[in-house]
Parts: C-alpha cells; sequence; structure tokens
C-alpha cells in the first residue's frame, strides 16, 4: 500500500512540476523529456532484469550448496546462546527459537528464499503464546526489529547490479555494508533492549556484543589509519578473497555432507532464473517512475534543496544525489533498490554517488514491508515500539553508509 501511494506520488509531482515549468518558465520540452523518460527506463529496466539472470542463477545456485551443507545450521548453534538471552520470555523450549535463530542466519547469508517462511514460522509460534493476541509481544517486536536491521554478510543482489552496470569491481562495497549493516543491527538491538530492560551486560551477550564491537572498531581503527589508495586494495583483496573463500567453504561442507554439489547448484540456479523473470514488472514499474519524477526535474529540486541546507551548516554534500535510496529504503525495498539503481545509471556504478546508494541500500532492511508482512501474517494491530526501534536502526544504517563510503571512496 505504501509503495502505491509513493508510486502515484512520483507520477503527479512530475506532472505538477511539468507544468510549472510550462507555464512560468516556458519550458516547451519538459513534457517531452517526460514521455521520453517512460521508454528509456522502462528500456532500461529490462535490460538491467535480463542482464542480472546469469549471476543470480550463479549465486542462488551456491547459496543453495551452502543451504544443504549445513551452513545455517553452524550459525544456528554458534548464535544460540546469545539469542536464548535477547528472548527471556520464551525460553529454551519454546518451538519458535529454532526458526527465529536460523531465519536470522539465513538473513544473514543472503538466503532471502529460506529466511521469510522461516521468520513466518516463527511469528507463527510466538502467538501462539501471545497473552494478547492483537498486540506485538515483546519477543516479536526484537525478532522483527534484528529482521529491519538488515545484518548481511553477503550482499548478493547489489554486487550483482553493480556488475550489471558496469563497475569495475562489483565487490568493492562489500566491507563498508558489512560495517554499515553492523552499526545498523547494533542500534537495533540496542533500543529494543533498552524498552524490554535487557540486561546487555550479562556475560553471555557482552562477550557476543564486545566482540562484534571490537572487531568492528579494529577494522574502522586499521583503515583510517591507511591512505585512500591503500583502503581502496585492501577492500578489493580482503572481499574478494573473502567471498571466494565462502564459494569454496560452501562447496567444501557440502562434500563432507556428502551432497550432490551439482545437483544441489542446479535446483538452486533454477530459483535464480525464476526471480530475475519476476522482478522485471517491479523494478520496471519504479524505474519508470523515477525516470518521469527525474525528467521533470522533481529531483533536483528536492536535491538542491537539500544541499543548499547542509551547505548553510558547512556540510560537505557530494552524498546528497544519494539520499533519494535513503529516503525509499525504509517504505519500499523495490522503490530503493531503484533509486540505488537510478544512482548508478545516472551517475555511474563506479561514482561516489553511486557506491554510496549501494552501501545504504545494504546498510538495513525495508521496515514498514517487514512489519506488514510479519506482524500481518498473525493479525497483530498494535506494533507498540516496533516502527520506532526498527526507524532508530534505519537512521543508524543510512548515517554509517554515509560516513563509511567518504572512508572508503572519497
Amino acid at each position: 500500500m505504501v509503495l502505491n501511494y509513493i508510486w502515484i506520488g512520483f507520477f503527479l509531482i512530475a506532472f505538477s512540476v511539468g507544468l510549472m515549468k510550462l507555464v512560468i518558465f516556458h519550458d516547451l520540452e519538459v513534457f517531452t523529456r517526460i514521455m521520453n523518460a517512460t521508454f528509456e527506463y522502462a528500456k532500461t529496466g529490462f535490460d538491467i532484469s535480463l542482464g542480472l539472470t546469469g549471476v543470480l542463477t550463479l549465486w542462488l545456485g551456491l547459496m543453495k550448496i551452502g543451504e544443504k551443507g549445513g551452513v545455517v545450521r553452524i550459525f544456528s548453534r554458534a548464535l544460540g546462546p546469545f539469542f536464548h538471552r535477547l528472548f527471556p520470555e520464551l525460553g529454551k523450549d519454546h518451538p519458535a527459537v529454532g526458526p527465529i535463530i536460523m531465519n536470522i542466519a539465513a538473513n544473514m547469508l543472503g538466503l532471502d528464499n529460506a529466511a521469510t517462511p522461516l521468520g513466518l514460522k516463527a511469528m507463527k509460534e510466538m502467538q501462539n503464546t501471545n497473552p494478547n493476541r492483537g498486540t506485538a509481544s515483546d519477543p516479536m517486536i526484537m525478532f522483527l526489529v534484528l529482521n529491519t536491521s538488515g545484518l548481511t554478510l553477503i550482499p548478493v543482489t547489489i554486487m550483482v547490479y553493480r556488475y550489471q552496470l558496469g563497475a569495475a569491481d562489483p565487490s568493492d562495497i562489500f566491507l563498508p555494508i558489512l560495517i554499515a549493516t553492523s552499526f545498523s543491527t547494533l542500534a537495533g538491538l540496542v533500543s529494543v533492549a533498552l524498552y524490554q530492560r535487557i540486561n546487555l551486560l550479562d556475560k553471555v551477550i557482552g562477550a557476543y556484543l564486545g566482540g562484534f564491537i571490537v572487531l568492528i572498531g579494529m577494522t574502522l581503527f586499521f583503515l583510517s589509519r591507511l591512505g585512500r589508495e591503500e583502503i581502496s586494495t585492501v577492500s578489493t583483496v580482503a572481499a574478494n578473497l573473502l567471498l571466494f573463500s565462502v564459494i569454496i567453504s560452501f562447496i567444501l561442507m557440502a562434500v563432507v555432507k556428502k551432497v550432490n554439489v551439482y545437483e544441489a547448484f542446479i535446483e538452486g540456479a533454477r530459483d535464480g532464473f525464476r526471480v530475475a523473470v519476476r522482478i522485471i514488472p517491479y523494478l520496471i514499474a519504479i524505474l519508470v517512475a523515477v525516470g518521469v519524477f527525474r525528467a521533470s526535474g522533481a529531483m533536483d529540486m528536492t536535491v538542491t534543496l537539500i544541499q543548499q541546507g547542509l551547505g548553510i551548516l558547512n556540510v560537505d554534500t557530494d552524498f546528497t544525489a544519494a539520499l533519494p535510496t535513503a529516503f525509499m529504503k525504509p517504505l519500499s525495498g523495490s522503490g530503493a533498490r531503484g533509486m540505488m539503481v537510478d544512482a548508478m545509471n545516472t551517475h555511474g556504478a563506479d561514482s561516489f554517488v553511486g557506491r554510496v546508494a549501494s552501501v545504504v541500500q545494504g546498510a538495513t532492511d525495508t521496515t514498514f514491508y517487514i512489519i506488514a508482512v510479519y506482524f500481518g501474517s498473525v493479525g497483530i494491530r498494535n506494533t507498540r515500539y516496533a516502527v520506532t526501534c526498527g526507524l532508530i536502526a534505519d537512521f543508524f544504517g543510512i548515517a554509517a553508509s554515509i560516513g563509511v563510503a567518504y572512508l572508503f571512496f572519497h
């Protein structure tokens, strides 16, 4: 529903701005540019979707190998003690605990197709013991905010889009996204813990969070002592080494489990083709809306106003052209994806703006969509503080994205 209003709004604003330019500024070409944009962006959307097929097929095939090799179960065991303390009301034997841990692990690995059914199962199990059926319980809110914070170790989709749009090294945003999404997840977790009065100084929680914070801090400290070219080199080598190591570990674990690696790859690869075809209408719809919004001049007017406001405060404004992705991210995943693609298409995949938009896209998940799907599946109407904590995670994730992008790419 939110995306429906956004989509209609883009067209109406474009029409209004176009009329203003025609009547006041006598811009006789404005509606020609708008109509040309509808054709141009529709073609762009189709071309991008078609180009995604091969790479999505490859990565979803590899992810299926990892899934069958037991990667999700390993993550579940490793994270179990931590999550038992974040969901004290459930207890260790609650039927929702397993799906919760496996959902988070699947999300971290980018296994969206596996994560969503597990998440819906977890919500259903929590609703079964929820004393107030129409109101979100504390465990439900903690689980939802951890999902909206979008902690992802392997941002496959974003790297695929960057490859399709001509990035010289599509994985150069791997480490920046990992750092930014870590800030988002920490902010979301801490905000919910404060609401629920969960003791973050507990030995187990402190060990997990402390180790995580120290790792991120050491990474930032190490990178801050390097020059820009050295940061770029380290990021590129580390990202590609880690990614290929993940691929090899998936294959080796599947071999140890006596999984037919080739058949597992083919099973997952089939999903890649279906996903690529399925996103065609969604991507064309949002890109055409973004195209007319941009062609009318409304996008430039919005960015200019923000730039002027930040300029008064003596803030560097090079990142502002990527802000439409940030504004759209909490509202619509496909909308934010369209904005990211538009930023890379307009400014270049390897431009600073293109990279900022990519990092922002990977830093958090879509708060309102996840709330609608997960809470809607069990009939929750009173979301309590879930939206507040979800947006806190979004804010810190987006702010960290911009800061990290300056460190790596500016």
